[in-house]
C-alpha cells in the first residue's frame, strides 16, 4: 500500500509521521500549485466547491507519483464535505485512474467504523498500538499548531521582514524528525527557542484581527492566497478561528484556539441558534468573541457556493453593526485574482488603522 491524502495546511507532516509509525508508505503530493488547480478543474463538476476541485488535483498528482490508496476524511451534517470522497471516487474512476479509496469517517458516525478504518491503515497493530501511534503523533501535531499560532500572533512585531516566516520554517524542520516522546519534548523546546529569538519590537503599533471562515480555506495557504503572511507583514497580529488539530480532534475543547465549541455556540446564539453545517455557526460565534475581546476587525474567508458560510456572511453585517467591529468577507474560487484580494485587504487594514487612531485621539 502506498497511501496519500490531499494537502491542508500541515496535514502532510502529520500523516507522514503517522504512516512512518505504521510501516505504510506515504506518498506526499507535490505542494498545491496552479498545476494542481488546473488538474482539478479539468475533471471536477463546474459548480463544485473550490476545496473539492483542489483536492482532486492533489489526488491526481499523488497517483501519478505512485500512490495507490487515497485517504479522505468523511463528514456529517448539511455541509457537502461529507460527500467529497464519493464524488472524488467517481470523478477519478471516470478519468480512468486506478486506486483504492479509504474514507475515514469521524467518530461521530460511529466508533466501531472509525476503529475498523484505522485497522486498515495500521495492519498488524493492536488497538492499543494504534492508540499510542495516534497519541504521540497528535502531540507532535499540536506543538506544530502552537508554533503556527505563535507565528500568526508575532509576525506583526518582527523587526526584519521575513524573519518569522524563516524561523517558523526552521522550527517545523526541527520538529519533523522527532519520533519519541522525549525527542518531541526536546525538539519543541528548541523550536520555540528559535521562534522566540526573532528580534521583535513589542512597542510597534499593530492591529488585532481575527480570521474566520471555512476550515479548508483557512488552513491551506495556496487557496487563501497566503493572506495570513501578507497581513502579518502589514502589521496585523492575527488569531485564526480554527487550527488543524482542533478540527481533527473528537474533543470539542479546541485546545489550540482556546475556546470550546460550547462557548462558540453560546456566543453565536443571539444571531444563529443552531448548527448549519461546516463553520457557519463558528464563523458567527468567533466574530462575536473577537469583538468582545477588543479586536480591531475580522476577515471572513470561504469558498464560492459554501452554504454554511454563506449563511454566516448574511448574518455578519448585523453583528458588525451591533458590536461595532468592521468585517470584510472574501468568497474564493478559481477565478479569484490575488491582486484584487490583496488590494481590498490593504484598503481594509488602512481603514482599521485610521479608525483605531481616531478612537485613541478621542480618548486623549
Amino acid at each position: 500500500m502506498k497511501a496519500t491524502a490531499p494537502h491542508m495546511g500541515r496535514l502532510d507532516l502529520v500523516l507522514k509521521d503517522i504512516f512512518s509509525r505504521t510501516g505504510i508508505d506515504f506518498v506526499m503530493p507535490p505542494r498545491t500549485s496552479a498545476k494542481t488547480m488546473q488538474l482539478g478543474l479539468r475533471y471536477s463538476p463546474e459548480f463544485a466547491c473550490l476545496p473539492l476541485k483542489v483536492t482532486i488535483g492533489n489526488f491526481i498528482e499523488a497517483i501519478e507519483a505512485g500512490a495507490d490508496t487515497l485517504l479522505m476524511a468523511g463528514g456529517v451534517g448539511p455541509c457537502r464535505f461529507g460527500y467529497y470522497a464519493e464524488i472524488q471516487r467517481y470523478v477519478l474512476q471516470e478519468a480512468n485512474y486506478k486506486f483504492n479509496m479509504i474514507v475515514l469517517e469521524p467518530p461521530a458516525v460511529g466508533w466501531k467504523l472509525f476503529i475498523e478504518t484505522l485497522r486498515l491503515l495500521a495492519p498488524g497493530k493492536s488497538i492499543y498500538q494504534i492508540w499510542q501511534i495516534i497519541r504521540i503523533s497528535f502531540r507532535k501535531a499540536r506543538i506544530m499548531d502552537k508554533l503556527e499560532k505563535y507565528a500568526l500572533k508575532y509576525r506583526a512585531y518582527e523587526v526584519h521582514r521575513g524573519d518569522t516566516t524563516e524561523a517558523h520554517k526552521k522550527a517545523l524542520e526541527i520538529m519533523e524528525p522527532a519520533f519519541t516522546d522525549m525527542e518531541i519534548t526536546k525538539a519543541s523546546e528548541k523550536a520555540f527557542a528559535v521562534m522566540e529569538a526573532i528580534e521583535k519590537d513589542m512597542d510597534k503599533p499593530v492591529l488585532r484581527v481575527g480570521i474566520v471562515g471555512e476550515f479548508y480555506v483557512l488552513l491551506e495557504p495556496f487557496v487563501n492566497l497566503d493572506v495570513e503572511e501578507y497581513l502579518g507583514h502589514m502589521g496585523v497580529s492575527l488569531e485564526r478561528s480554527v487550527y488543524l488539530t482542533d478540527w481533527i480532534s473528537p474533543s470539542s475543547k479546541n485546545q489550540i484556539m482556546g475556546i470550546s465549541d460550547e462557548e462558540i455556540a453560546r456566543a453565536a446564539k443571539p444571531y444563529l441558534n443552531h448548527f448549519v453545517g461546516g463553520e457557519g455557526l463558528p464563523s458567527v460565534g468567533h466574530t462575536i468573541i473577537y469583538a468582545k475581546e477588543g479586536f480591531d476587525g475580522i476577515v471572513h474567508l470561504f469558498p464560492f457556493t459554501c452554504m454554511p458560510d454563506t449563511i454566516a456572511k448574511s448574518i455578519l453585517p448585523q453583528v458588525s453593526r451591533d458590536l461595532d467591529i468592521p468585517v470584510i468577507s472574501f468568497v474564493l474560487d478559481e477565478q479569484t485574482g490575488k491582486a484584487g484580494v490583496l488590494t481590498r485587504l490593504e484598503a481594509f487594514v488602512d481603514l482599521l488603522a485610521s479608525r483605531k487612531k481616531h478612537r485613541e485621539l478621542a480618548r486623549v
